[in-house]
């Protein structure tokens, strides 16, 4: 936690990949990211070891319900490419990619899930962009007091994590 940068936050509907999923899978390119605000954040801004809050979107009670950390630096996202993928761009090419993305790993699940609602109730977690009204972005930073007390509130010492 000392010496922290920047902490992030991804969402997955877990239908699509959970937490479990990156726990079984030990390590994800987290791909088909095709905002380019959420884009330029993981080309641009996270660097390997920063830690990334995981949260489950789409779902009856959205939650951050896990740690993890940038496992690599940007590099192209290959299902850019791939015509039969459901992220490809045609507009893609190898010459002039558009789509870049990280790989993630898993650190732990927090021992409570941290609802949503609670983030909007919570005066501490104010201005943070994943309560701000009309934000559907899927890669954002996180304020490090932000991060602190979201990790407070799924039951990790923030100063061990």
């Amino acid at each position: 936690m000392i010496g922290m940068s920047r902490a992030w936050l991804v969402k997955s509907e877990p239908t699509a990949y959970s937490f479990d999923d990156l726990k079984r899978d030990g390590r994800t390119m987290w791909d088909g990211v095709r905002n380019y605000q959420a884009r330029n954040f993981m080309r641009d801004d996270m660097r390997v070891g920063d830690p990334v809050l995981f949260y489950h979107s789409g779902t009856a009670e959205p939650a951050v319900v896990g740690l993890a950390r940038v496992a690599s630096e940007a590099y192209v996202d290959p299902t850019q490419y791939a015509s039969d993928d459901p992220h490809f761009d045609p507009k893609a090419t190898e010459a002039k990619p558009r789509w870049y993305l990280v790989d993630l790993e898993p650190l732990r699940a927090l021992p409570q899930p941290v609802p949503l609602t609670n983030l909007k109730s919570d005066p501490e977690i104010d201005g943070m962009l994943l309560v701000k009204r009309g934000n559907r972005l899927s890669v954002m930073p996180v304020a490090t007091a932000h991060y602190r007390r979201i990790l407070e509130l799924g039951g990790l010492d923030p100063e061990a994590a």
